[in-house]
């Protein structure tokens, strides 16, 4: 029998205007400190953010998603904070803020592949 590992993640949200506290679903970042993995999965649905605000800037919104895939994988491509621990550029990720992009609350598990409960969680709760 495969050994479960502890993971942690939270979803990715849009939230085109901070005072109504409305938001969309977009992404999903997952952390398993035994595998050493950080991953994020997001799609961006033109349509159905536009419904929320049309005059939203696709572009910047992309640029910061994609800032998320660049600390998950860290290195120099990740800038300052791609270059902390893994477990530090999660928390960093998952802090509490007041932007555009926010993240839930953070949510443990138990599982076998990180990927595959990524890609779980992904379709489960943004797609």
């Amino acid at each position: 029998m495969q050994e479960k590992h502890l993971f942690e993640y939270a979803v990715i949200r849009v939230v085109p205007r901070v005072e109504r506290e409305e938001f969309l679903n977009v992404g999903v970042i997952l952390y398993c400190s035994s595998k050493g993995f950080l991953q994020t999965l997001y799609t961006l649905r033109e349509e159905r953010l536009k419904a929320f605000s049309a005059d939203l800037d696709l572009e910047e919104l992309q640029e910061r998603l994609r800032a998320f895939e660049r600390i998950c994988k860290g290195r120099s491509e990740g800038g300052t904070i791609g270059q902390l621990p893994v477990a530090s550029r999660f928390r960093w990720l998952t802090a509490t803020r007041s932007t555009i992009v926010q993240t839930s609350p953070v949510h443990p598990g138990l599982c076998h592949d990180p990927q595959e409960m990524l890609q779980r969680l992904y379709t489960q709760l943004v797609l």
